[in-house]
């Protein structure tokens, strides 16, 4: 009988381990969708940002003819980071993906605070309704994607603790949970939201 109490001792055991199993890898399945959910918060606010740029171009050039290589150079950014932001869009953990679009966000932020500070020279610019009504929705989508950005990083350090926690890390390694990139700008000039006021 002492066998049969030890046999029913060891499938239980095994249930519950099994159990214990299975509630890390779904708390680690819910931690990844969390912060690729923030990910698609900050895509949004990416897209409408590179939707608003080539309107931003075509307004200033109305007033700025003598800027070509500038606005050229904004729309090629422009262009990259959109590539980039499809890449990472389609895998927020892929750490090659997320640096691409980081230096390309930053090239991008680069190019358009140039534009800012050239369009200082043209008064004319400064009084466009146009002009205005862009540059403060570029201002809110700014102030969105800093947001966000915040929301995702919280969540990307959610994950990676949990992955390099014991014992979620014995689950997270098997099973393929890897090390999720946080947005981090490593410019200090980056660091700096994109002045869009006049």
């Amino acid at each position: 009988m002492e066998h049969g109490y030890g046999g029913i001792i060891t499938i239980i055991i095994a249930v519950i381990a099994i159990l214990y199993v299975i509630s890390i890898y779904n708390r680690l399945v819910a931690l990844r969708n969390r912060f690729k959910n923030a990910f698609a918060q900050i895509d949004v606010q990416l897209k409408r940002r590179y939707d608003l740029i080539p309107n931003l171009v075509e307004t200033a050039k109305k007033f700025m003819q003598h800027e070509r290589e500038t606005m050229e150079a904004v729309i090629k950014a422009r262009n990259t980071a959109i590539s980039a932001n499809q890449a990472a869009a389609g895998n927020p953990a892929d750490e090659g993906a997320m640096k691409k679009l980081l230096a390309a966000e930053g090239a991008l932020s680069g190019t358009l605070g140039r534009l800012f500070a050239l369009s200082e020279n043209y008064p004319d610019i400064k009084s466009s309704a146009t002009m205005t009504q862009l540059m403060e929705e570029l201002s809110s989508t700014e102030n969105k994607i800093a947001f966000s950005r915040q929301a995702y990083n919280d969540a990307v350090m959610q994950f990676n603790t949990a992955i390099e926690s014991f014992p979620d890390l014995l689950i997270a390694k098997p099973f393929g949970f890897g090390h999720a990139e946080l947005w981090e700008v490593s410019a200090p000039a980056e660091r700096e939201a994109v002045k869009v006021s006049f």
